[in-house]
């Protein structure tokens, strides 16, 4: 693994961390996962399979002046930005838990006041790796909740400085979240590099997922800020996914943008709960651009071995990839949109 003791020795791209050991991770009733920020919004978009829609009209209304005969829908805010509420009932007991915030300080709040989303029912946020577009909306979420002990659990690496530098651009400087402001608000935050649990052994946080596949190249463009310099830092080992595991169907996988490669969370996901089957994967695939595109056929032959059910790609997959799931997995395939309500 890279360390900042040694920033300047890159690690492989295969490479594992200490051997995992099977996770006993309990069987939950029923999962409910409501996207609250994606990259699209779509009100004329079907329910399917576990997938139920908003339907055009539902949710507030408001006045426009520029309107006649009445008000029209208060519409929900897409963004490229990733960010779902995660329910999971087990017996008697309902969980929540929020798992990345959206790329804009007001817009997860915002979806969330329209689909009529609680935020003080929310007990715990997982935050999928350090990038802007998955945390930016912990602002409006702070200044929603006020002064909060909720409990945020983060990888270590997740403060990093980061820029990104693309072949003939100038480098481009990421914003990262503040320690300071979260711990003012009083956030309980948790840094942990090994898996962790939530909620009595319902929900698995992988941690720092082993990069097992040879070719999942994690975000080459990527560098850091270490020992007052700027170092590559392609594989972005703070992002981390959640696993649930529903009582007869298998394993829920939850990615962010899936940097540490999508095989590789699926794969990890089983090998930490004793090779569970998966039943389905929602999230960022990162597989769009020309510096990943490439890579879809052979992603998704690995992915097709794991016999997935339910394949829900999101946020930075990219078209060109969302075309080739539907194409191979056909009725598995369920398109996301912002509201959409996934029943597992």
């Amino acid at each position: 693994m890279c360390s900042d003791d040694n920033p300047g020795k890159l690690p492989p791209v295969l490479y594992d961390v200490e051997p995992a050991i099977e996770i006993d991770l309990e069987p939950v009733d029923s999962v409910r996962i409501t996207t609250l920020m994606d990259n699209v919004t779509d009100v004329f978009m079907p329910d399917q399979g576990p997938a139920h829609r908003v339907q055009q009209g539902a949710g507030p209304w408001r006045a426009a002046a520029v309107m006649d005969h009445g008000a029209v829908p208060d519409a929900l805010i897409a963004e490229h930005g990733f960010s779902v509420l995660v329910t999971v009932s087990k017996g008697d007991q309902d969980y929540r838990l929020l798992y990345d915030a959206g790329t804009s300080p007001d817009g997860v709040v915002e979806n969330m006041r329209r689909l009529e989303v609680d935020p003080s029912s929310i007990q715990a946020i997982v935050c999928s790796h350090g990038h802007f577009d998955h945390t930016t909306g912990l602002d409006g979420l702070v200044r929603t909740l006020g002064r909060t002990s909720m409990p945020v659990l983060i990888h270590p690496h997740f403060w990093r400085r980061r820029r990104v530098v693309l072949p003939g651009r100038d480098p481009l400087e990421l914003p990262t979240t503040s320690r300071r402001a979260l711990e003012q608000a009083g956030f309980d935050v948790i840094e942990e590099q090994q898996p962790s649990f939530l909620f009595e052994h319902s929900v698995l946080v992988t941690g720092e997922v082993p990069r097992t596949t040879g070719y999942e190249p994690g975000f080459p463009p990527q560098h850091a800020w270490l020992h007052n310099q700027w170092h590559p830092d392609p594989l972005v080992l703070d992002d981390q996914a959640l696993i649930l595991n529903v009582r007869d169907k298998g394993l829920v996988v939850l990615t962010g943008c899936g940097h540490a490669g999508v095989v590789n969370i699926a794969r990890y996901a089983r090998r930490l709960t004793g090779d569970q089957p998966l039943y389905a994967l929602l999230g960022g695939f990162h597989l769009n651009g020309p510096l990943f595109e490439p890579l879809i056929p052979r992603v998704l032959d690995d992915l097709a071995a794991l016999h997935p059910r339910v394949l829900v790609p999101a946020h930075c997959t990219g078209w060109r990839a969302h075309h080739a799931i539907a194409a191979r997995f056909g009725p598995a395939f369920i398109p996301n949109s912002v509201g959409t309500s996934f029943h597992l």
